[in-house]
């Protein structure tokens, strides 16, 4: 019973001394609790200047932001001004250019056009004047024909003389085909008898007065001329009839 009893009292003491430590450690907690609560308003006004700050500065962040947008904005119309005058700058070079362009083109095709029109006109000059020496070299044989005609004595072309009549007839024959061949290429005679000087078609060869006609008129032709195809080929010489002083 004895060591019962003692068994007794030293777990009651043992348990005693649990609760005491108990106490304390709650006594500590309750201590350091009062103590965080008295430091508590400080804390909050810690925070709530921390929060504070955090606005703030995220209110300046949205202001920076939109200072940086409103920037941008405006630097993205710049750069559309500027772009657009560079478009309209480059717009009128190329109109100039093309202006420049279609007037030299025009210039082009005039020239082409007179170009084309001069080379035809210079083949139809060749096609009709390519004889023009050849014609210049056939007038000197029908200038010895005309004076071989005009040699034989008309009163000599009779029965009584066949044979000088049979060689009148051919050269007659002959300088009239000649004259022919000059119709159809365009040779034609100029026997400008009585007709008004014209410098173009008719050489001076002296100046006469003769009665009865006007002066600056043709009183005789010593040699006949030529035209092939309206051009003088070879002009008539001629004596002009000369005007009374």
């Amino acid at each position: 019973a004895l060591q019962l009893r003692h068994c007794g009292r030293m777990a009651m003491a043992e348990w005693g001394a649990r609760l005491l430590r108990a106490g304390g450690r709650l006594a500590l907690t309750e201590a350091a609790r009062a103590g965080a609560a008295a430091a508590c308003p400080s804390s909050s006004r810690l925070s709530s200047h921390r929060f504070f700050c955090t606005a703030t500065r995220q209110k300046n962040t949205g202001q920076s932001c939109e200072d940086d947008q409103s920037q941008t904005q405006n630097g993205d119309k710049g750069e559309s001004s500027s772009t657009e005058k560079v478009l309209v700058e480059e717009k009128t070079k190329l109109e100039e250019q093309l202006k420049d362009l279609a007037d030299k083109y025009k210039r082009a095709l005039a020239d082409t056009e007179n170009l084309r029109q001069r080379s035809q006109k210079l083949v139809e000059e060749a096609k009709l004047y390519g004889i023009q020496s050849f014609c210049k070299d056939l007038l000197d044989v029908a200038d010895v024909l005309e004076k071989a005609t005009e040699s034989v004595p008309k009163e000599e072309i009779t029965g009584q003389n066949p044979h000088l009549k049979s060689l009148y007839e051919g050269l007659i024959m002959t300088e009239g085909q000649l004259q022919k061949v000059f119709s159809k290429h365009g040779l034609v005679k100029l026997n400008p008898i009585g007709a008004k000087f014209d410098p173009y078609e008719h050489e001076a060869l002296f100046h006469t007065p003769v009665e009865g006609k006007e002066p600056g008129s043709v009183a005789l032709v010593t040699k006949i001329g030529y035209k092939l195809h309206g051009r003088t080929l070879r002009p008539a010489l001629v004596g002009v009839v000369k005007g009374g002083e």
